[in-house]
């Protein structure tokens, strides 16, 4: 499971990599105007389960990249398309396409024994579409305010629902090499969503002592992050290695908060930390 975002940490991430700059000469070919990609690994250190005190590390692949005009974005295990190009030089843009996304909350991984005595949940395979607008050159030339959402339904008969996380986030180069992503997000989920994983059922009490409770939807979360890039060569539209970095917290909301798996066996209180390095061409 990965603390989602919207747009997620490795979305940024990957948006960092290719945001213009101007505090130096631009080398004679900037990889980034064209089809390019940008492919990485890293690592995160975060909760065993949505609303865990206990952590685990994760590796996390990232791919990005642009073909023929279609953005491709990441998305914690999945992707996100955009259909619609930016203009820069217009102070706004926008951005439109599918998202599909696998979730795999309490599926394994689970380190609490009283949690795991409750049972695996199902794999949720989630299909929706991303939108979003953008503000560019706000307080500069080169940073950006980006508001945007992610709407999704499980198709995979786990949850059987859906989700929608809005987020706001600014952008800002802090040198030819280093960028720097301020966002916020949260996340509301239908009451097939919080029956399935917030609710503890007669059975799921019986197996693992947890009280039973009856979950509703509503907001279940809420997310602040700080993301970095740094580029080696010390210009991002050369291409090459850069470095990323991530920090979340999260804070779980209402029923999320409340549900014993998070108020008796675990903590409302989430961090997620991540580094890695990635390769643009």
């Amino acid at each position: 499971m990965l603390s989602r975002l919207a747009p997620s940490l490795l979305a940024v991430c990957a948006a960092l990599l290719s945001m213009p700059l101007a505090a130096q000469e631009a080398p004679e070919e900037n990889v980034l105007d064209g089809d390019h990609l940008t492919v990485g690994v890293g690592a995160i250190y975060l909760p065993s389960y949505r609303g865990s005190d206990d952590y685990r590390v994760q590796p996390v692949p990232l791919v990005r990249g642009r073909f023929k005009g279609i953005d491709i974005n990441p998305r914690p295990a999945g992707v996100a398309l955009d259909f619609i190009p930016d203009d820069r030089d217009s102070g706004f843009g926008f951005s439109l396409g599918p998202v599909g996304t696998v979730a795999s909350n309490r599926n394994g991984g689970i380190k609490d024994d009283v949690v795991r005595a409750a049972g695996k949940l199902d794999v949720a395979i989630e299909l929706g579409a991303s939108a979003g607008v953008t503000k560019y050159k706000l307080l500069h030339e080169y940073d950006s305010l980006t508001l945007s959402t992610d709407v999704k339904w499980d198709v995979n008969g786990a949850y059987k629902g859906m989700t929608w996380s809005p987020a706001i986030s600014y952008a800002t180069p802090l040198s030819p090499a280093l960028f720097a992503v301020l966002a916020i997000s949260a996340r509301h989920v239908d009451d097939d969503f919080a029956r399935y994983y917030y609710s503890v059922t007669p059975g799921q009490s019986a197996a693992s002592g947890l009280p039973v409770y009856n979950a509703k939807g509503g907001w279940d979360s809420a997310n602040v992050s700080l993301l970095t890039a740094y580029d080696l060569s010390g210009d991002v539209r050369d291409g090459g290695f850069s470095l990323f970095g991530v920090a979340n917290y999260s804070r779980m909301l209402n029923d999320g908060k409340d549900t014993p798996f998070t108020s008796l066996r675990g903590s409302a209180n989430q961090w997620l930390v991540g580094a890695g390095v990635a390769y643009t061409f």
